[in-house]
């Protein structure tokens, strides 16, 4: 396999084909300690589910509680349409300014996901106070 692009590539081509020559290495890294410490976590967790069931501990510490996981999905829907929106205006930022691309990308992801995470808690708290 070779890591040539073509004569004809345009300089933005280039710029992202080097980035992620960069990045490999890192999301490599990650997913390999990701996946041993999910493997042992599991394991470990386990072990400890077993041990305290024959030692004959109340079950009922291993159930999640439903309230606690209710809006989990909304948070993650909201922290993902936020960072959508952050990479456009990070776009428009990055072609309409003379700003770094880096700044207007980073900036616009944290600022929109940040929005939309306080966002997500007006609606949690609303939610929670009409339940009440």
């Amino acid at each position: 396999m070779c890591n040539r692009l073509p004569e004809f590539a345009s300089k933005g081509q280039i710029k992202s084909h080097i980035a992620m020559i960069e990045l490999t290495p890192v999301f490599i890294t990650g997913i390999v300690f990701g996946t041993i410490f999910g493997v042992f976590y599991l394991f470990i967790r386990r072990r400890e589910r077993l041990t305290m069931m024959e030692k004959g501990v109340d079950a009922s510490i291993f159930v999640a509680d439903s309230k606690k996981f209710s809006n989990i999905t909304l948070k993650f829907g909201m922290l993902f349409i936020g960072i959508a929106v952050g990479v456009l205006f990070g776009n428009i930022l990055d072609v309409k300014t003379e700003l770094n691309d880096e700044v207007s990308y980073f900036s616009m992801i944290f600022l929109f996901g940040g929005i939309a995470l306080v966002a997500n808690y007006l609606v949690e708290r609303a939610d929670s106070r009409k339940k009440d």
